[in-house]
C-alpha cells in the first residue's frame, strides 16, 4: 500500500477547518476526524460547551480555537471568519453542521417558531457560506460541506420548518456550486439519515415511532455519529476535487425504500 499516495489524496495537513455545532454529535465527531487528518480547527457553537471537544483536540496535538456566538445572527458569520483569519490567515474547509428543530403538528406552529428554525438552519448557513466563501474565492480554493438530512428529500412528520430548511440547504448547495466551481471552490452536502445522537433521543425513546423507523432502514440499525466522518473527510480532501453540488447520502439505505 502506498501510504504517501493516500496521505496526499486524503490528508489535510496544514488546512484550516471551521465546524459549527462542534460540541456534540455529528459536529464533534467530524471535528475530531478532520484533526486526525491534519487540519487545524475552529470550533463553533451557541453555548460555552466546546471545552470537551477542544480538550480532545489538544490531546491529539491539534491547534484549535473555539468561537461561541448566536447562530441566528448573520453578524456571527463575519466574527467566525475573522477569528480564523486572525489566527491562521486562511480558511480551507467549512462544515456547516449546526442546526435546530422543533417537533409538533404543523397546525400548532407559529410564524415566530418557523423563523427561529429557518434563521439557524438556513439563513445562518448562507451567511457563513458567504463569509468563508469569499475568502476561498480570493485564494482560488476551498471546500464547503453543508450538512443536510434525508428530510431534504422528504417531508417527515411534525417537523415542517426543519424539513423546509434542509430542502433549502440542498438547493443552496447546488446554487453556490454552479457559481463557484469554476473558481476553485467545491460546495457539496452530506445528508445523514436517522443517527443515534441527542437530537433524535425523543424518537428513539418512543417505542412506536422507533419501531416504525427501524422497519424502514435496510441496515436495521441507527447510524452512529462517526459514520459521517468518512464522507466529511472525502469532501474536505483533494479526493473530491471534481465534485460540485453533490449530496452524499449516509442513511443506512433509508431513501432506497
Amino acid at each position: 500500500m502506498d501510504s504517501s499516495y493516500l496521505t496526499q489524496l486524503f490528508g489535510l495537513e496544514g488546512r484550516v477547518a471551521i465546524v459549527t455545532g462542534a460540541s456534540r454529535g455529528l459536529g464533534r465527531s467530524m471535528a475530531l476526524a478532520l484533526a486526525r487528518a491534519g487540519a487545524r480547527l475552529c470550533l463553533v457553537g451557541r453555548q460555552a460547551n466546546l471545552d470537551e471537544t477542544q480538550a480532545e483536540l489538544s490531546e491529539q496535538g491539534c491547534d484549535s480555537i473555539a468561537v461561541v456566538c448566536p447562530l441566528d445572527d448573520p453578524d456571527s458569520a463575519e466574527a467566525i471568519t475573522q477569528a480564523c483569519l486572525e489566527r491562521w490567515g486562511q480558511i480551507d474547509i467549512l462544515v456547516n453542521n449546526a442546526g435546530t428543530f422543533l417537533r409538533k403538528p404543523a397546525a400548532e406552529w407559529t410564524i415566530d417558531e418557523w423563523d427561529q428554525v429557518l434563521a439557524v438552519n438556513l439563513r445562518f448557513v448562507f451567511s457563513l457560506c458567504l463569509a468563508a466563501g469569499r475568502t476561498m474565492l480570493e485564494r482560488g480554493s476551498g471546500k464547503i460541506i453543508n450538512i443536510a438530512s434525508v428530510l431534504g428529500f422528504q417531508g417527515g412528520l411534525t417537523v415542517p420548518a426543519y424539513s423546509a430548511s434542509r430542502h433549502g440547504v440542498l438547493g443552496l448547495t447546488k446554487a453556490l456550486a454552479n457559481e463557484w466551481a469554476a473558481q476553485g471552490v467545491n460546495v457539496n452536502a452530506i445528508a445523514p439519515g436517522y443517527m443515534d445522537t441527542a437530537q433524535n433521543e425523543r424518537l428513539f425513546s418512543d417505542p412506536v415511532r422507533s419501531r416504525e423507523l427501524m422497519a424502514r432502514i435496510p441496515a436495521k440499525r441507527w447510524g452512529t455519529a462517526d459514520e459521517i466522518d468518512g464522507a466529511c473527510l472525502f469532501l474536505a480532501s483533494q479526493a473530491s476535487n471534481y465534485m460540485h453540488g453533490q449530496v452524499v447520502i449516509v442513511d443506512g439505505g433509508w431513501l432506497t425504500r
